[in-house]
């Protein structure tokens, strides 16, 4: 029960960062913000995902490979800002 709770305070707290980070992206239209801002907003719906899993502690593959791409994509945001400014 406690765990629940718990997953939703974390995606809670994702999709409130993705909500900051998507304001700042609409205000400087930089591609670093909105980067991020996917990112989190994955990462929320990747952890909303754990309460519907029978054993989210089973380390199911898809779970990592959502992370991964979260990850690989706030890569991509920060190659791009210092890509752009060489």
């Amino acid at each position: 029960m406690i765990e629940g709770f718990l997953l939703g305070v974390i995606v809670t707290c994702s999709f409130v960062a993705a909500g900051f980070f998507a304001r700042f992206w609409f205000a400087t239209r930089d591609l670093l913000f909105l980067g991020f801002a996917a990112a989190f907003a994955l990462e929320g719906l990747n952890r909303m995902a754990f309460l519907f899993l029978d054993r989210p502690n089973a380390g199911d593959e898809y779970i990592y490979v959502v992370r991964l791409l979260s990850y690989l994509l706030i890569l991509a945001a920060i190659a791009n800002k210092n890509r752009t400014k060489a």
